[in-house]
C-alpha cells in the first residue's frame, strides 16, 4: 500500500506515510511460505511491505535497497544456508555507503545442523547484520526489534495496547 488512495471521482486521498520494509530469501533458498509469513507480520506492525520472493539473486537485493530505501530489509532462510548465503550478502550491501546505515535482519533457519552457535551468530553481527533471529525464536523478539525503527515504536505499542498481546 502507498500513502495514496484513489477516492470516488478520481481525486487522490493521502494516508499517512508509511515506511517500506523489503522482506527477501536469498539466491540459493526457493521457499516462499516463510516469506507470506513475513509479509503479513511486517505488514500488521504498520510498513508497507515489498516481498521479492524466493531465489533472490544479490544484485537484485542490492538494486532494490538502492531504489527504494527501505526502513529496514528482512532476509528470510529456510534451506539451511542462510548463514552461508547472509555473509556473503551483507558483505555485498555494507560495501555500499548508500546501504552501510540500512537496518538489516536475517533469520529462519541459517543452518544445515540446527541452530547456530554463538560464534556463527557473532559473525553475522560482525559482518554487518543488525540482528539475527534463529528459527527456534518467537516473532516476539523481532517485533522489538521493529519497534525500534524510526515511527516503530508508536506502532508497536499501539498494537500492543489495542490487542492486549
Amino acid at each position: 500500500m502507498t500513502g495514496e488512495a484513489r477516492a470516488y471521482g478520481g481525486g487522490t486521498v493521502t494516508g499517512p506515510h508509511r515506511p517500506t520494509v523489503i522482506v527477501s530469501s536469498m539466491a540459493s533458498d526457493s521457499h516462499t511460505w516463510n516469506l507470506v509469513y513475513l509479509e503479513l507480520l511486517v505488514g500488521e506492525l504498520g510498513f508497507d511491505v515489498v516481498n521479492l520472493g524466493a531465489c533472490v539473486p544479490d544484485e537484485l537485493l542490492e538494486s532494490e535497497c538502492l531504489s527504494r530505501r527501505p526502513a529496514m530489509l528482512v532476509l528470510s532462510s529456510v534451506n539451511g544456508h542462510g548463514h552461508q548465503d547472509g555473509l556473503r550478502v551483507i558483505q555485498r550491501l555494507r560495501a555500499l555507503e548508500e546501504l552501510r546505515e540500512l537496518p538489516v535482519v536475517i533469520g529462519g533457519k541459517l543452518g544445515i545442523g540446527g541452530g547456530l552457535t554463538a560464534e556463527e551468530t557473532a559473525q553475522l553481527l560482525l559482518a554487518g547484520f543488525d540482528a539475527v533471529f534463529d528459527d527456534h525464536q518467537g516473532a516476539s523478539s523481532f517485533r522489538r526489534f521493529a519497534a525500534t525503527l524510526p515511527g516503530g515504536a508508536a506502532r508497536l505499542s499501539a498494537r500492543v495496547e489495542g490487542a492486549g498481546a
